[in-house]
């Protein structure tokens, strides 16, 4: 198993072991405490050999340099200094992280010639190192040997944790950087409990365990509400348990609140789809490709891991999470296409494909959370349909909105941490697509604009509260690796809403 780094801050000074990295600028200049490590300047010997010119997160390497009892030094290009924004820093420590190897010691020399690097900097790249690093390998029993592959060789025993290397990032205020860290990896803590989440396969993560994972938040001061079966029945909530009904895994809705706020002070909600696994129901899907839906409850995912962030840090705002969770299995007593429920808004919905139970879920979490909270906003979280992907791609999630400011801010959020999102539209020409002649609506639309028909679906249970859907399909599962995440799971929308928060509601 892969262990996590371990980070430290200190002031400058020549390392005597281990590897070094230093940064450089997209001229090849170093600072003249990166000269400090080479006395014999080996790296800027190297420099032309290699045309390393400093070019963004590009590498050269001198092993057991001369003059040092070093293992290593490497310079890493930091690209053009004017655009070292967040996002630039948690990239650079993400490529030096992908860097590592079999390192058990790593100092990591934040200075750049004419360039502020300070503790929110130190911050950021520590970050981007824990991103990288994270790896999903629970279930793994061969021994590794070291480099991350493993050696065939098995004896029956769990694998023994790789020793977890030690990095020590060197710069000008160690105390400044320490207290921006540890606000910082509240949130990167709740991005890996998403991606742990979302990795875990179904047989292990039901909507029980679910639960109960969630319930863990309550030593951090969450207080967790469980809903079982029989709470929701007599809330009449059919719409999301009609879902469920084919499995015996029973469903459960968690509610999360955290209390940082001021007593008076109205809650801001997000509420998340958390379908542990999908097989479409009776609509069943095709066997290609449905081992992915493991990971269809990443929305939940990103609400936990974000309240996880949120208390770990101490926000100081009222925030509610909902997730409802349920099984979409097959069996005798799974819905049919054609069945009519009854939501907890007394809407009635005909059920034409049970392959669109993600809106099922959510509407009855949706109007849940409203009636019982009455709270400033809420924005839901789903992996709700391939069709945005076919819109979008794997590198915007949708954004549908009622309300401009919401919808802003959110883009914004996302602009900053580079979860991007894409406003999509909403309008009366489509909500009429989900009419239907036997109950008050359908669950599905036509054959065009099916991200948008979901989306339309949702908004029927959010009365006139400002609301926002993020159909995160494309990006909170199998999206494209980047200097952050070579993981499967991404914990896609956790940085995103944490900054949201951070920048809008906090007092």
């Amino acid at each position: 198993m892969t262990s996590r780094p371990s980070i430290a801050f200190a002031k400058f000074a020549a390392p005597k072991k281990g590897s070094v990295f230093v940064l450089a600028a997209d001229d090849g200049g170093l600072s003249e405490a990166a000269r400090i490590c080479d006395p014999a300047k080996t790296l800027e010997r190297a420099f032309p050999v290699a045309d390393f010119s400093g070019k963004f997160a590009s590498m050269v390497e001198v092993l057991a340099p001369e003059g040092t009892s070093l293992d290593r030094l490497v310079a890493v290009g930091a690209g053009k200094l004017t655009g070292l924004d967040d996002y630039a820093w948690l990239k650079l420590g993400g490529t030096i992280a992908a860097s590592l190897r079999k390192a058990t010691e790593v100092a990591v020399v934040l200075d750049l010639p004419g360039v502020a690097t300070g503790g929110r900097q130190a911050a950021q790249l520590a970050a981007g190192i824990l991103l990288r690093s994270y790896v999903f390998d629970k279930y793994k029993t061969k021994k590794d040997n070291g480099d991350g592959q493993n050696d065939g060789q098995h004896d029956g025993k769990k694998a023994e944790p790789k020793k977890s290397v030690k990095v020590t990032i060197q710069t000008t205020d160690p105390a400044a950087a320490k207290k921006a860290f540890a606000d910082e990896v509240a949130v990167i803590d709740g991005v890996l409990l998403a991606r742990d989440l979302v990795n875990e396969p179904a047989n292990m993560l039901g909507p029980v365990e679910f639960a109960a994972r969630v319930s863990e938040l309550e030593a951090l001061g969450v207080t967790v509400d469980i809903l079982a079966e029989k709470e929701m029945k007599k809330l009449g909530m059919g719409s999301l348990l009609g879902v469920a009904q084919g499995s015996p895994r029973g469903a459960r809705m968690a509610v999360m609140q955290w209390n940082g706020g001021k007593a008076k002070d109205s809650p801001v909600a997000f509420v998340g789809k958390g379908v542990t696994f999908d097989t479409g129901g009776n609509s069943m899907k095709p066997a290609s490709g449905m081992e992915d839906m493991k990971g269809d409850m990443g929305g939940a995912a990103a609400v936990t891991g974000l309240m996880h962030a949120l208390a770990s840090r101490k926000a100081k705002a009222n925030v509610i999470g909902v997730i409802g969770l349920v099984e979409n299995a097959v069996d005798g007593h799974a819905q049919r296409p054609g069945d009519i429920v009854t939501s907890m808004s007394g809407q009635t919905i005909e059920v034409l494909n049970t392959d669109a139970e993600g809106r099922l879920v959510l509407a009855d979490a949706l109007w849940y959370c409203n009636d019982r909270f009455q709270p400033k906003f809420m924005v839901n979280l789903a992996t709700l349909t391939g069709a945005i992907m076919v819109a979008l791609g794997q590198h915007y999630a949708g954004l549908f909105s009622n309300n401009d400011e919401l919808a802003d801010r959110l883009t914004s959020a996302g602009q900053a941490t580079q979860e991007r999102l894409w406003r999509m539209p909403l309008g009366t020409e489509y909500d009429k697509l989900i009419d239907s002649k036997n109950a008050d609506m359908k669950n599905i639309g036509g054959r065009y604009g099916g991200a948008i028909i979901a989306a339309q679906f949702l908004q029927r249970f959010v009365k006139d509260t400002p609301w926002a859907h993020l159909d995160i399909a494309g990006t909170a599962m199998g999206a494209p690796s980047s200097e952050i995440n070579q993981s499967w799971a991404s914990g896609f929308g956790v940085r995103l809403l944490d900054r949201l928060v951070r920048d809008n509601y906090e007092g």
